[in-house]
């Protein structure tokens, strides 16, 4: 399954997953490392090749980060990327100077030479996405030009006996208009992989080592109802049958009817062969929420009370052999646990609800995938693709997309909101092309007319967001008349709420969610 692998080292670029996405788009495995990974264990993992991530650092200063040059030497195909390429350069004898120009964004790369492995098929003149205060001065010994620009003599060189290659540009954005061409030349004609790393493979061959390593044990998984956890306990179920017993806690703080949704796919009543309990404690979150403003005690709140209820369930089941995880890729390198990256957050499925369950072992079967490729796995295996496609959530729920104190009639209002606006969106079509969209609940009362009568009621503000990898987010542009019918509807049936807004903030400044 993984007979073939790229990695990709990571100097603290933001782009350092969709660099890895991009090769496994091109249907090969790829692990993201820190570029402190030891020589000897890079050559232990034998990879077909090494990709050398951007980074916010100057290769020429003192305390920035390096790599010794025999990585260079390994006789392993290298793809150096704008900080990866300056740094190339650097450790092999070229010249990496301040740049008088700074380039950023979408710039016109002139290929010089295009019968390079890397640029075949590629247009002469092309565009690509550029971020660079440093530029490469003088190429390396035994270098030569493949692109420049305007201002950027060496967009790209190669030392194609050496198999080294540099580029100044960012092949994996989506701005960069045949940089996926640009990257499935380098892992097939360079690297010389085959591209055999198919989804169909991954699922058949997760559910034989499932089978393999549970044997006749008792397996527990924590349902969210989420794209993770269902396609992680499809997974399983489909790996050892009545083996495994899901827990899923419903808050009362979930989107409008989808308690009701989940237990119609996995309950008694649902295709899969498993042990389906909920808990239906909303009630008991509303309790303990009460009065309760500020977001993090609300996250910290809901997130003891739910491993609350599923340790209590736990142990009524008794000692288990294994627990399952909906971890995903993201949530290892964004945990810290994978690449350079700074740590953006703590993610709940990286350490937590284990030290509160009896069992031996955890079973994370989506640990090394990204979301779009647990969607495919999730298809692979039969899921109803409106389960698959449905719109991220975040753990706390409702909790966090309700400005202030959570309440049941608050509750009440951002479900009723939330299902109009997802509907509407439906509608129009645009559900797959956005990246994320929900309603949420502002603190904000105001002043209205219904009816000839004065209101004094809530503002709902919904948010909508194009992104790719959910590490940067815009605002997406939804045509007038589809926000001018959501408001309307939103308005005149939901009770309590008088005013509807669009958020229109990017990621960064603000998040996705509101809280």
């Amino acid at each position: 399954m993984k007979n073939e692998l790229v990695i990709v080292l990571d100097f603290g670029g933001q782009y350092n997953q969709l660099v890895a996405r991009r090769v496994r788009e091109c249907n090969v495995y790829c692990e993201i490392y820190s570029y402190k990974t030891d020589i000897q264990k890079i050559k232990e993992m034998n990879p077909k090749g090494i990709i050398l991530t951007g980074g916010p650092n100057s290769c020429y200063e003192a305390d920035s980060p390096t790599y010794s040059e025999e990585l260079f030497k390994l006789g392993i195909p290298v793809l150096g990327l704008c900080y990866g390429a300056q740094l190339m350069m650097h450790v092999l004898g070229g010249e990496v100077k301040k740049a008088d120009v700074r380039e950023y964004g979408k710039t016109e790369v002139v290929v010089d030479k295009t019968l390079s492995k890397v640029f075949q098929g590629v247009s002469e003149k092309t565009i690509c996405w550029m971020s660079h205060f440093d530029y490469i001065a003088q190429t390396a010994p035994g270098f030569e030009i493949t692109a420049h620009t305007a201002d950027c003599p060496v967009a790209a060189s190669e030392n194609e006996v050496e198999k080294l290659y540099a580029i100044q540009f960012h092949p994996e954005v989506l701005h960069t208009v045949e940089g996926t061409k640009m990257i499935n030349n380098f892992v097939k004609r360079v690297c010389k992989c085959s591209g055999d790393w198919k989804m169909d493979a991954f699922v058949e061959n997760s559910i034989k080592e499932i089978r393999q390593k549970v044997g006749s044990g008792k397996v527990l998984c924590a349902l969210s109802g989420g794209v993770d956890s269902s396609v992680a306990a499809v997974m399983l179920s489909k790996a050892i049958g009545n083996q495994l017993t899901c827990v899923f806690v419903d808050h009362g703080l979930l989107r409008k009817n989808e308690g009701d949704e989940v237990e119609a796919v996995f309950g008694p009543d649902g295709p899969y062969d498993l042990n389906f309990i909920r808990v239906n404690a909303q009630e008991r979150f509303y309790d303990k929420l009460k009065g309760v403003e500020e977001p993090e005690r609300k996250r910290k709140i809901i997130g003891e009370e739910f491993i609350r209820v599923f340790e209590e369930e736990a142990k009524k089941i008794g000692a288990v052999d294994f627990l399952v995880q909906g971890t995903i890729y993201p949530d290892v390198v964004e945990s810290g646990l994978g690449g350079e990256s700074a740590v953006i957050k703590s993610h709940h499925n990286v350490g937590g609800l284990p030290d509160y369950v009896d069992f031996k072992e955890i079973i994370e079967p989506l640990r090394d995938l990204f979301k779009d490729e647990v969607r495919k796995a999730g298809l692979e295996m039969g899921i109803p693709e409106h389960l698959v496609f449905r719109q991220p959530f975040p753990g706390p729920g409702l909790g966090i997309r309700i400005i202030g104190e959570v309440t049941a009639e608050k509750v009440r209002m951002v479900q009723d909101a939330d299902a109009i606006y997802r509907e509407e969106i439906a509608n129009a079509g645009l559900d797959r092309s956005i990246g994320q969209y929900f309603a949420g609940l502002t603190n904000m009362r105001s002043v209205g007319v219904m009816g000839d009568e004065r209101t004094y009621d809530y503002a709902v503000a919904l948010r909508a967001v194009n992104t790719v990898d959910f590490m940067t987010a815009e605002a997406a542009e939804i045509p007038f008349e589809v926000l001018n019918k959501v408001m309307s509807r939103i308005i005149n049936e939901v009770r309590g709420v008088n005013r509807v807004m669009y958020d229109l903030t990017s990621k960064p400044p603000g998040t996705i969610e509101f809280e």
